[in-house]
Parts: structure tokens; sequence; C-alpha cells
């Protein structure tokens, strides 16, 4: 039962509170979204008739230990955080907007003015906290009804929601995506014609909720309705090239737009990991740029995880993600996806595997859970045999790594033991000796040993006609 929500101590507070000053108080959106649903949410939304900054002082100072209070009286705003719970308090008010900017002009307004302005049926419902009244469900809109109905719809008209903010049309979508909603059809249609006022909104707002979409269950659920309302090509151009099949000669290619999402879903039931999901994405994205037809062989997309991986940054600028080590992990990632399916179909090196092992670092096992998700085949044949050759490619890494002792691997030789050891007159002289050494432990010819690798530099620079110094 719903009510069973609305026990928590800070609730009966703030109903004491808003009694004394004779004012009507509401928890309303998500909160009492997710208590109709049985999921359970820490942040809360209260509405009252009259100052929310005003209630929020006077709860805070009933509440234990008097919790401090951020306050923004430009917007009429107030949150504090008791044990745990985020609770947000607003004035009741209404909103009016320019078409060329979401930022509302805001004045006080009725609960009723506070529900209309509500982006989605389901975000309406209020629930009173006054004594008299306690729990009572105020649901203008059918908004109880949708959730019974798993319905996203605009309160008022979706043409006028969704012009007014937006971002709104990304929301629906995003909730569709993670409650496993469907969008109502004229709410759909609305947000189709509405797309191009996307533009409006700030790259940061729109990838806050396209990684929402992103970390959902089955994220491929929202990549379609986004591509399906036209959302998709206006804030993802490079994704949608991937849609479509090329035929010629009476041969063909897989349709790299919806095994992308295919991949995205099998890394989805696996990992929670953002980036990794990113990784997916990203994973064939310069496979139209690498396209060719090859006479007697087919399609190819020759190099297209080495464009890919380059792709990754300026992707990453352009929609306002991390140019940090996330970037760097995807870039990776990316670069290395084919290498284990590679090694899984032919006889596997120790050479190959301690490259795998040596390139991929920490990442390895993030390499082969994305390699395992890109078997999308719909040939079971095929399918079984990458995947207990991938197995034998797992087993094989573990066992090369426990062997060689390739943990975070670094060259038993640095530059400054070559610079101690000879003349070096050209420092290119340093990098040369470095790659041999680093070549001939990867190759196996040398054991990962400092004395053996000092030994083996010892004789590539004699070779490469070093002096030695005189110690």
């Amino acid at each position: 039962m719903y009510r069973n929500y609305l026990q928590e101590p800070f609730f009966e507070t703030i109903s004491k509170v808003a009694s004394a000053s004779n004012l009507e108080v509401y928890v309303i959106g998500g909160f009492v979204r997710d208590a109709f649903l049985g999921r359970k949410s820490k942040d809360v939304d209260i509405v009252v008739l009259g100052s929310g900054i005003d209630l929020a002082h006077a709860v805070a100072a009933e509440l234990p230990g008097h919790p401090s209070v951020n306050f923004y009286s430009n917007f009429g705003t107030a949150n504090l955080r008791s044990e745990g719970w985020e609770i947000e308090f607003v004035g009741a008010r209404k909103e009016s907007y320019q078409r060329d900017s979401r930022k509302p002009l805001v004045e006080n307004g009725t609960l009723e003015d506070d529900q209309n302005r509500r982006d989605f049926t389901i975000n309406a419902l209020a629930l009173c906290l006054n004594p008299e009244r306690f729990g009572e469900l105020i649901d203008p809109f059918g908004g109880r009804e949708d959730l019974h109905t798993k319905t996203i719809r605009t309160p008022l008209d979706p043409d006028i929601t969704f012009s007014d903010d937006p971002l709104r049309m990304m929301r629906a979508i995003r909730f569709a995506t993670q409650l496993d909603f469907a969008i109502q059809e004229s709410t759909r249609d609305s947000i189709s014609r509405n797309s191009e006022r996307i533009e409006i909104v700030s790259m940061e707002r729109v990838i806050d909720e396209l990684n929402k979409i992103i970390l959902s269950p089955v994220p491929s659920r929202g990549f379609l309705l986004l591509h399906q309302t036209g959302l998709l090509q206006r804030i993802f151009p490079e994704f949608c090239l991937l849609e479509g099949v090329e035929k010629k000669n009476g041969l063909s290619h897989k349709d790299n737009f919806y095994h992308t999402l295919q991949v995205l879903d099998n890394v989805a039931r696996e990992s929670d990991d953002l980036w990794l999901r990113w990784a997916a994405i990203l994973h064939d994205i310069a496979k139209p740029q690498t396209k060719r037809f090859e006479e007697g062989h087919g399609w190819t997309f020759h190099g297209h995880e080495d464009k890919g991986s380059r792709m990754v940054k300026p992707l990453f600028r352009r929609m306002r993600l991390p140019l940090n080590e996330k970037m760097k992990y995807v870039e990776k990632l990316v670069l290395l996806h084919l290498r284990p399916i590679v090694l899984s179909k032919e006889e596997v090196t120790d050479s190959a595997i301690r490259r795998l092992i040596v390139e991929a670092g920490d990442e390895v096992n993030d390499l082969l859970l994305l390699c395992k998700a890109d078997i999308t085949s719909k040939n079971e044949v095929k399918v079984k045999r990458y995947l207990r050759n991938l197995e034998l490619v797992k087993i094989k890494i573990a066992d090369v790594t426990e062997r060689d002792r390739l943990n975070n691997w670094q060259p038993p030789i640095s530059g400054n033991d070559i610079m101690d050891a000879f003349v070096i007159s050209d420092p290119k002289d340093i990098g040369r000796v470095k790659l041999a050494v680093r070549e001939a432990i990867l190759d196996g010819n040398i054991p990962n040993e400092h004395g053996a690798a000092r030994e083996f530099m010892l004789k590539k620079g004699g070779e490469l006609g070093l002096k030695r110094k005189s110690h």
C-alpha cells in the first residue's frame, strides 16, 4: 500500500509544521510515482502553498540534528538532507515559456497550477500531508491509471509540453526505457513533430538523459524510440549512419545499427558500467567510413577498430562526455575489440596472448566481456564455436598472466638502465633498445626477468653500435 511509504518520521514532522503555520503541503512527483510502483526512493519533493524556503527552515529546526538548509531565493526552492533522505521544498507555482528558451517565467500558483506544469501524468501525482487529509491522493490527470497500464502521457497538450521544455522529450523516452512503459501514441507523435526543438537544450542536459537510457536494463528500447522519433538523428547522427544493409553481387552485410544495439543489450545483462556500455555503442562506429566491397570476397570493414578508436575523442568532446581516463578506457576497448575474437579463430600462441594482456592491461576482463557480447550471429553452430574458443582464450590469458607475471606489466629495463649502460648520442637509441627488450619478452625469446633483460639489452646495444660506458 502506497501509504506505507509515508511512515518515515520526517513526513509527520513536515505535516505538523505545515499545519501549525496553516499551510497546505503535499509530496509530489517521482517519490509518489515510485511508491505506487513499489520502488524505494530517497528523493522527496515537497510542494507547499506558500514559501518553500520558510517551510524548509522550520522543518529543519524540528528534525534530528537540525540539518542545514540550502536555499535558492531566485527559484524559491530549498533542500536539506536528513538521515539519507534528500528533501526539496518549493512553493506551488505556474510557469510560462518563451520559444527560444526552456527557462520558464515563474509565478506563485495553486496546486492545480503546479500539477499542470509537470511533465507526465505519472509525475503529477500528489499526496496531501496535512493531518486531516494525510495520504489523500490528488490525481487530476489519471496518472494512477497510467501507472497501471504502463503509459507515458503528458498532462496537457504534448505539443505545448514539449515545445515549452524540449528536454521532456528525452525524459519521456528515458522513463519509458527505465520503467518498461509505452509512450502514448499522440505523445510519441508529438515528440516526432517537435524533435528539432531539442537543439535549444544544452548538450550536457541531453547527455545526462541519454546516459540514464544507456544505464537502463534494456537500453536498446530507448535507442529505438530515439531513432523512431527523430531525436537520435539530432543528438547522435554518427550512430544513425550504422543503419542499413547494402547488397552487391548477391552479397550483403549485417545491419550494424541493430547489431550494435544487440551488443549493448548483451553487455547490459552482464555489467552496469556506463563506460563499458559506451564502448559497446562505439565499437563499430567507424564501419560506415571503412566499408568496402572486395570482388570475390564481399563486404569488408578493414581498420574500423583503429578509426573508431580515433573517433572517440571528437565524439566525447562534442557530446560533452569526460575527456579523461573514462574516454581513454573507451578508446582502448574500441581499438582492441576484435583481438580476442581473432585469437579465438586460430591456434593461440603465448606471444599473441602476452601482447593482448599487455595492451589491454587492467581492462582485459572488460575487453573479453565486450568481445563475448559482440558475438551476435544467427548461426548457432558458429556462436557455440566462438564462445568455446573465447573461453579457451580466457584460460590461456589466466595461465600466461600467472606464469609470466604480466599483471600491470612494465618492461624490466628502463630508459635509465640503458643510459647507465651506454654512451647515448641519439636519444632515439634509448627507444630502439627498450622496444627490442619489450618485443623479446613478448615473443618469449627471453624471460620476464631483469637479469635476462639486461643481458639482452647489452647484446642489442652492441648490435646497434652503442659504446659501453666504463664503470
